[in-house]
């Protein structure tokens, strides 16, 4: 495991500036700049200078970064139990404090000023074998666009939609709220619409341009998610950002706003778009799966699976591969019939409306010479297709449906 050259004992002390000539609007900003220095935030912004995507701190190790995938110790002894207790305990506040004690884990924001700009992250405070730790992950503190998050240009369709829900799914660290942030940004840049985020915590911050945006923090804004969903159908949204579908809950509360005439977004954890729709009905008793297949047909507009591989292109850390599924009406008939076992092959012949599998995805991304190819056949669902489609030769079977 390489060992990066930054000692981030060394690092440069960010400048507080003179907040006495500042006077921010907003209240939740000014105390952010008025919070007290702390220990650990140097670390943070070793995070940021070094361009890495995750911070790990476990007791015995060196504090250790993700950069463009790969593990990195930064140059310092290990962290030892009473100096991680010092360094990870003012993080919480008492409300986070509590639910560590009572969980053994919490998760909340954390902002550090790094050069004049205020950098967020995304923490993880854990336990384990009895001892203190931590996991964040960075957060952009600006919102790429499509183009330069390297998306099919399918994305920017979907976000026309006034009606419906649009999931993305993916693993932890797939880029899946980056996606999301850049579709919500888009219509802020060209429609005059509320759009309301429910977030545990919130991740990205937006600028408001033609649109109403308000971001609600469960635990900080309002108590718990089912709370924040009864509120929000009687705030006037036009799109809703729920977050992560984690339970029968969540997503009985989505498909209803989605029902009723809003925009929905959200995430899941699942490897591919066609297997989204089981990992749905997993959250449910088998009884109640007709009706959430039906519910899925009627409201769903398109489903997009995410995976993030390191790029060959110069400047470019990591970019998606993206398998997306829209639907369409073979779709819809698909899930309806429980036939999910056809949706792959429905997807490759719904190419002309835009979709596309991972195949299709990693053989574009090839031809663009954003990855190369061991890369591409490391993550391949099927490497015998992707042979067959570097090769010209098209797979799909449009006779079985």
């Amino acid at each position: 495991m390489a060992t990066t050259d930054t000692n981030p004992n060394e690092s440069d002390t960010s400048n507080p500036g003179n907040h006495s000539e500042s006077t921010p609007s907003d209240l939740k900003t000014r105390l952010l700049q008025e919070r007290p220095e702390l220990e650990v935030d140097k670390f943070f912004r070793a995070l940021v200078k070094l361009e890495g995507s995750d911070l790990h701190m476990k007791v015995g190790n060196a504090p250790i970064i993700r950069v463009n995938g790969t593990l990195k110790p930064l140059n310092r002894p290990p962290i030892e139990v009473e100096e991680m207790v010092e360094l990870l305990f003012p993080m919480m506040n008492d409300r986070t404090r509590k639910i560590f004690e009572d969980e053994g884990g919490c998760d909340f924001a954390h902002v550090v000023e790094v050069d004049g700009v205020d950098w967020r992250f995304r923490v993880n405070m854990l336990q384990q074998l009895g001892r203190i730790g931590l996991v964040a992950r960075r957060v952009n503190n600006f919102i790429p666009d499509f183009e330069g998050l390297n998306l099919p240009p399918v994305i920017e369709s979907l976000c026309h939609y006034d009606q419906g829900m649009v999931l993305l799914a993916g693993v932890t660290g797939s880029g899946k709220s980056t996606t999301i942030a850049s579709m919500l940004n888009y219509v802020n840049r060209n429609y005059r619409k509320h759009i309301l985020t429910l977030e545990d915590p919130i991740e990205f911050v937006f600028k408001e341009e033609k649109c109403l945006i308000n971001q609600r923090e469960v635990g900080h804004d309002v108590l718990d998610f089912s709370i924040a969903m009864k509120h929000a159908v009687r705030e006037d949204p036009d799109i809703i950002l729920v977050g992560e579908m984690r339970d029968e809950e969540t997503f009985l509360t989505a498909i209803h706003a989605a029902e009723t005439g809003h925009l929905v977004f959200g995430t899941i954890h699942a490897s591919s778009a066609p297997s989204t729709i089981g990992r749905i009905l997993d959250l449910f008793p088998e009884e109640m799966h007709g009706a959430i297949r039906s519910a899925m047909a009627m409201n769903m507009k398109a489903i997009i699976a995410q995976k993030l591989l390191p790029s060959i292109a110069e400047g470019v850390g990591r970019v998606p591969t993206c398998e997306v599924m829209t639907l369409n009406p073979t779709i819809k008939k698909l899930i309806l019939e429980e036939d999910d076992n056809k949706l792959p092959d429905a997807i490759r012949i719904g190419a002309e409306e835009g979709m596309q599998d991972f195949t299709m995805s990693l053989k574009s991304l090839i031809d663009k010479e954003l990855i190369d190819r061991p890369t591409a056949f490391q993550v391949a669902p099927n490497k015998d297709a992707l042979k067959m489609a570097l090769k010209g030769i098209n797979v799909s079977q449009p006779g079985i449906l």
